[in-house]
């Protein structure tokens, strides 16, 4: 199939941006650091602990705003702890040369966002988080703060990732439709779709014992960001089941682990993402990590019946979700080309036919 001149650019076109100086990084690629349709970003060597979370503004360096409000630095080469409740901002191993046609977004990777750290990608001069705007030259920094549990980071850790996109690549409404009939992108009867997404809905029957999710626990010991399976599930969470209810009340400011009840398919030639929270259904915000790579679901790749796993919390007011209650939507975009590589196929990809699943740092 040929390359569309519009699109997500594939795991091929990503290393080639390397090769053309496009991207330049301190040190070389990780092995398994270009996804599908993404590139994971790696810390630095120094975080950066600031007053409070800041925008640089049209006119403003990164670096200019950090001398004026950074408290102290710490060091990250042999590893260190970042507290919950702080806001830290750390120089990314990698910055971009990007060509004139070429934009870029990022999000938290699925494990960040699974231990309910808020990260955001910002640029020089820029007046949106996790946007860097077609043409942009420069550094890239990422902005942590743990919400729930301490952690442990080090030079080289991979909390967020970058898409590079050519052009206007989203699917309308039509298409989007006509795509689901051809390939069900999501196991519903009755897709519902709408404000170019399609709809995905909670979980809160439960598997055979009634479990539909997870609170984090406060006051927890500190979770590595690069070891898996080292914890004990109930050191960090406490179970929730649905005792027959079907509803769960969010209480404000907790984080819950909850799943979608419909099973997500991305065909390999798309790419999707969650769509930030629509105020308009819920004082609640879902999915802080929202990019599902090309073969995610997809059978040939292993992945029949994998779900959406959704990070949840309310804002001011206890809210209560429902069975069946619609809350938050997947936007497809075309990818410029078909992946070499698939979610799930050969690369260690850790949710896979996944249902409800923490993340990969607990073991069963």
């Amino acid at each position: 199939m040929m390359a569309r001149e519009t699109g997500i650019l594939a795991d091929r076109a990503i290393a080639a941006l390397f090769e053309t100086g496009r991207l330049v990084a301190e040190r070389e690629l990780d092995s398994d650091q270009v996804q599908p349709a993404s590139l994971d970003l790696r810390l630095g060597a120094k975080a950066f602990r600031v007053r409070a979370s800041f925008m640089p503004g049209p006119t403003s360096l990164v670096s200019d705003k950090l001398d004026r409000l950074k408290l102290h630095v710490v060091d990250l080469t042999e590893g260190a702890v970042l507290e919950t409740g702080c806001v830290y901002i750390v120089p990314l191993m990698e910055r971009l040369d990007l060509p004139a046609d070429m934009s870029a977004s990022a999000n938290p990777k699925s494990s960040t966002g699974r231990l309910d750290i808020f990260t955001r990608v910002i640029t020089d001069y820029a007046q949106e988080f996790d946007k860097i705007p077609a043409g942009y030259s420069g550094p890239l920094y990422l902005e942590i703060s743990p919400r729930t549990f301490p952690i442990v980071v080090r030079r080289g850790s991979r909390l967020s990732q970058i898409r590079f996109r050519i052009g206007q690549s989203l699917l309308g409404e039509p298409e989007l439709l006509a795509l689901h009939d051809a390939e069900t992108l999501v196991a519903s009867t009755k897709p519902n779709v709408s404000g170019g997404g399609i709809a995905l809905s909670i979980d809160l029957a439960g598997d055979k014992d009634g479990l539909i999710g997870y609170r984090g626990k406060h006051h927890t010991a500190v979770v590595d960001v690069d070891k898996k399976a080292q914890h004990d599930i109930f050191d960090f969470w406490e179970p929730i089941y649905s005792r027959g209810r079907n509803e769960l009340i969010l209480d404000p400011d907790e984080f819950y682990i909850l799943v979608s009840r419909e099973a997500v398919h991305v065909p390999p030639h798309y790419a999707a993402e969650m769509t930030p929270f629509d105020p308009l259904v819920g004082e609640f915000r879902v999915h802080y990590a929202g990019f599902f790579d090309p073969g995610f679901g997809h059978a040939p790749a292993g992945g029949r019946g994998s779900r959406a796993v959704l990070e949840v919390r309310s804002h001011e007011v206890p809210f209560i979700l429902e069975d069946g209650q619609i809350v938050g939507r997947l936007v497809y975009e075309h990818m410029q080309e078909h992946p070499e590589s698939l979610y799930g196929t050969g690369l260690g990809s850790n949710y896979q036919a996944q249902g409800l699943k923490l993340s990969k740092h607990f073991r069963i």
